[in-house]
């Protein structure tokens, strides 16, 4: 599949571009050998200058801030810097939650091989993520989560402290989301074996509010991708 980068923009000015990344495409160029695409690659292409403001995990789809200027890449990195800037991700939880501004404020340690972490109350950094429900499913939850802090797989790990990891996260314990667990009269063709309705972590960066260079406050909202948008649907359709 051809990606056009223009396609993926939802707003420009003379500063930023905001895009909505696509599931499966890393932010930086990757170090393994493979030099597959990267949303830096691509903005870079489109314009010169481009720097990324922040990153997303490869699984990760949704809002992305990419500077045009060295003065907005500063402008949106002193927002980061002291917490000014508000993120919102939407995941599919396994199992049925009630939170409401539910806080996890819990140290986290990158793994040796700096694949996944996990918690450290001694040598972690500090992380902090809020938690609300969004909808209610019969075996699953729409949660939004509000990470305060920016460490790796902050999300991921802090809800599975919460024992409502994300759907198809097997490295944090998040479960396949098959059709068949879903839908009560499902009948799996013979020999066929069945596919998790989303083949990635079930998270999507939904929302990203942070000042202009002319001091308005904005928020950019990046609509659900096509496996998003239709896991949903089906937990909407077989609640």
């Amino acid at each position: 599949m051809r990606l056009n980068f223009e396609d993926l923009i939802i707003f420009e000015n003379d500063d930023y571009i905001l895009i909505n990344k696509p599931p499966g495409i890393a932010s930086l160029d990757e170090r393994s050998a493979d030099k597959s695409l990267s949303i830096l690659r691509m903005a870079k292409a489109y314009h010169a200058d481009a720097q990324l403001g922040h990153r997303l995990d490869k699984e990760t789809s949704g809002i992305l801030a990419i500077a045009k200027n060295p003065e907005a890449y500063r402008h949106l990195a002193m927002q980061f810097e002291h917490r000014e800037v508000t993120k919102r991700y939407h995941a599919v939880a396994d199992g049925v939650h009630d939170f409401e501004g539910i806080s996890v404020y819990l140290p986290i340690a990158a793994l040796k091989d700096r694949t996944a972490v996990k918690i450290d109350r001694q040598k972690g950094k500090e992380a902090e993520t809020i938690f609300n429900t969004l909808k209610v499913f019969r075996l699953h939850t729409l949660v939004e989560c509000i990470p305060i802090t920016g460490r790796m797989h902050q999300i991921r790990v802090h809800l599975m402290c919460l024992k409502a990891p994300i759907a198809n996260d097997p490295t944090y314990g998040g479960k396949p989301v098959f059709l068949s667990e879903l839908k009560r009269k499902f009948n799996l063709k013979k020999d066929t074996e069945e596919q998790s309705l989303i083949q990635r972590v079930a998270l999507h960066a939904r929302s990203l509010t942070f000042e202009l260079l002319n001091g308005e406050r904005t928020e950019f909202e990046a609509p659900y991708p096509k496996d998003f948008d239709v896991l949903v649907k089906q937990l909407e359709k077989n609640s």
